[in-house]
């Protein structure tokens, strides 16, 4: 793996337990991949077809200001559904692999 900033590893790893946490089988699946592909949206919006890993972590700081009310609107009856650490965490890491400086891991 080559060298990345202390920052964007951090990211990479709490991205990548999202995903874990996104495949558990739990009664709220159907409404986590929902706020799945509802961030998937917003990240398109936010960061368009081509972005670097800092373009990332940028749109993932600000994402305290944009994700609960997201995930709400998105499954309003499931608030188990809007925990950062699953569904926006493993968008990230979907949209991380296609950086433009991605890393293979």
């Amino acid at each position: 793996m080559r060298s990345v900033e202390p920052a964007v590893m951090s990211a990479l790893l709490d991205w990548d337990a999202g995903e874990r946490r996104l495949a558990e089988q739990v009664p709220e699946r159907d409404a986590r991949m929902a706020v799945l592909a509802a961030v998937d949206g917003e990240l398109r919006r936010r960061v368009g077809p081509s972005y670097s890993l800092g373009d990332l972590l940028r749109a993932y700081s600000s994402s305290s200001g944009w994700f609960l009310v997201l995930a709400e609107r998105t499954a309003p009856l499931t608030p188990a559904a809007w925990e950062p650490s699953v569904a926006l965490d493993a968008a990230f890491a979907r949209w991380a692999r296609n950086a433009t400086d991605g890393v293979t891991r």
